[in-house]
């Protein structure tokens, strides 16, 4: 779980009794950085347009996202961001890994089964690039993160027989 720590803006501003409190996130890796991971940026852009869709539409938030689509919205960032595909990530859709717990998981479908369809709408050029991503096959899992094979499977055995 991500932790979002108080920061005051001023010093003045703490000793008086309302002081403006603000939330801010710690940076990522990689899902921000579009100049070297396109790919994921453009995947992370796309997933907020569908939860602020999604939101705005369902839960009448005009500005931002409410508690929980924030909290999801930041659980596939982290998601996102630590992908072992990296600018190779297929769309979810199509992973062969799945990194989201069964209940998020079901939680992100059903921001994608709405937003999906209004995408095209709202935000044209990210749905079909969404659209044509989801088209690239899903590479191999890199070597290192494989899980060991079962030892009764032969077919999965390196070396001689």
């Amino acid at each position: 779980m991500q932790v979002m720590a108080p920061v005051r803006r001023s010093r003045d501003a703490a000793h008086m009794g309302d002081a403006p409190t603000t939330t801010v996130a710690p940076p990522t890796r990689k899902v921000h950085d579009a100049a070297r991971h396109p790919r994921l940026a453009r995947e992370l852009a796309t997933m907020r347009a569908m939860m602020r869709i999604y939101c705005h539409d369902l839960h009448a938030e005009d500005h931002g996202l409410c508690a929980g689509c924030e909290a999801l919205m930041g659980y596939a960032t982290r998601r996102l961001d630590r992908c072992v595909f990296g600018d190779g990530k297929p769309t979810c859709a199509n992973c062969t890994v799945h990194c989201y717990s069964a209940a998020m998981r079901e939680q992100v479908r059903a921001v994608m089964r709405y937003a999906g369809p209004r995408m095209l709408r709202r935000h044209p050029i990210l749905a079909l690039r969404h659209l044509i991503d989801g088209r690239r096959p899903a590479p191999e899992l890199p070597r290192a993160n494989r899980p060991p094979a079962a030892a009764g499977d032969d077919a999965a055995a390196p070396g001689p027989r």
